[in-house]
C-alpha cells in the first residue's frame, strides 16, 4: 500500500488507517479477521479514542491482537482523549493523564505512538495540556501528540505552549464532506461555498508539516449515513461506479483513492468492520486518479466550481 510520513517524522504510517470505533460489536473471533484483513491490506496504523464503545472498543481490540499472529510492533497505535462521556470537554492535566493509563490498559499496551486532544476544549488551559503531554513523554507511554477537529488557529495556541510538536489533526472529510476545499475555490464569492468553517486547515497543514486524517470518509451529513449505492446520490454513484468498472475496483475504492489523490496526503480513516470491505476500501490508496477524473467525482457529488 502507498505509504506516506507521519507528519515532519520519517515514520511510513500506511495511506489508509484503521479506526476502531465500532469493534465493541465484535466477538474475540471476528475482530482477529478484521485485524488481520487490515494487516493483510498493507494498514499499519490503528486511530482509537477512549469514549468508542465507552471503552468495550479497546479492550476487544486488545484481546484480539494478543489473539492473532500479529504484534503490537505490526501497527502503529493512537487513540484520543479529552471527552468524558459525550457529556462535556476536559483537557486537565489531571484527565489527560488518566485517559493515557486507561487506553494503554484497555489496548494492553505499554505505549502510544501518538495521543490526540479528540474535540476542542473551550476550557483548555494550555500549561495543564503541556505538564500533561511532558509527563506523557518522559514516562514513554506517548511517543507523538495531535489534535482531532481543531482549526488553525487553536492549534498555534496550543502549540504556544508545548515542548512537542503536534504531528496530527484529525478532521471529517470525504466526497461528501468537501468544505476544507470549497472554501478556497469560493474566494471573494457570497455563496454557501464561500464560508469558511476550517480556517484553511489543509493548507495550515501542509505549510506545518501536519498530517490530517480524514474521519467518516464514505459518510455524508452528520452520521447519517453512507453515500455508497444510496439512492439519494444517484450522479455520484453512477461515477463511481463507471470509475470503478475503468479502474478495476469497488466503489469504495474510488472513494479513498478520491481523498489519497489530493497532495495534502491526506490519511484516510477507514472504519468497517467487515473484512471484505476493509480489502476493497483501502485497495484505493493505489488507485491513481487523473486531474479530471478527481475534479468529475467532485462535481458529480453535487459541487460546483466558479
Amino acid at each position: 500500500m502507498k505509504q506516506i510520513d507521519l507528519g515532519n517524522t520519517d515514520w511510513p504510517v500506511s495511506a489508509v488507517a484503521l479506526g476502531i470505533m465500532r469493534m465493541d460489536a465484535l466477538d474475540n473471533k471476528a475482530a482477529v479477521k478484521v485485524l488481520e484483513a487490515a494487516h493483510d491490506a498493507g494498514i499499519n496504523y490503528i486511530d482509537s479514542a477512549d469514549i468508542y464503545g465507552d471503552g468495550k472498543s479497546e479492550k476487544v481490540f486488545g484481546k484480539a491482537l494478543k489473539k492473532s499472529d500479529l504484534k503490537r510492533d505490526d501497527f502503529y497505535i493512537q487513540s484520543k482523549g479529552g471527552i468524558v462521556s459525550g457529556k462535556r470537554y476536559d483537557f486537565s492535566k489531571k484527565h489527560l493523564l488518566k485517559s493515557v493509563d486507561g487506553i494503554s490498559e484497555r489496548l494492553g499496551i505499554d505505549y502510544l505512538d501518538a495521543f490526540l486532544l479528540h474535540r476542542p476544549d473551550p476550557l483548555m488551559e494550555v500549561d495543564q495540556v503541556s505538564e500533561a503531554f511532558d509527563e506523557l513523554q518522559r514516562s514513554g507511554k506517548v511517543r507523538h501528540f495531535g489534535v482531532s477537529n481543531f482549526n488553525p488557529m487553536q492549534i498555534e495556541m496550543l502549540q504556544s505552549g508545548l515542548s512537542q510538536r503536534l504531528m496530527i489533526d484529525q478532521i471529517q472529510f470525504g466526497i461528501m464532506h468537501t468544505g476544507p476545499i470549497d472554501f478556497g475555490m469560493h474566494t471573494n464569492m457570497t455563496d454557501p461555498g464561500s464560508i469558511n468553517h476550517d480556517g484553511e486547515i489543509i493548507e495550515y497543514a501542509r505549510l506545518n508539516g501536519m498530517t490530517l486524517q480524514a474521519w467518516s470518509p464514505y459518510q455524508y451529513g452528520w452520521f447519517e449515513g453512507t453515500f455508497i449505492d444510496n439512492p439519494k446520490f444517484p450522479k455520484l454513484n453512477k461515477e463511481l461506479q463507471k470509475l470503478a468498472e475503468k479502474k478495476g475496483v469497488t466503489k469504495n475504492a474510488i472513494a479513498t483513492a478520491w481523498i489519497t489523490r489530493h497532495p495534502a496526503e491526506i490519511q484516510v480513516i477507514l472504519g468497517s468492520m467487515n473484512p471484505q470491505h476493509i480489502t476493497e476500501s483501502a485497495a484505493g490508496a493505489d488507485v491513481a486518479l487523473t486531474r479530471q477524473e478527481w475534479y468529475d467525482v467532485y462535481l458529480a457529488a453535487g459541487n460546483m466550481l466558479p
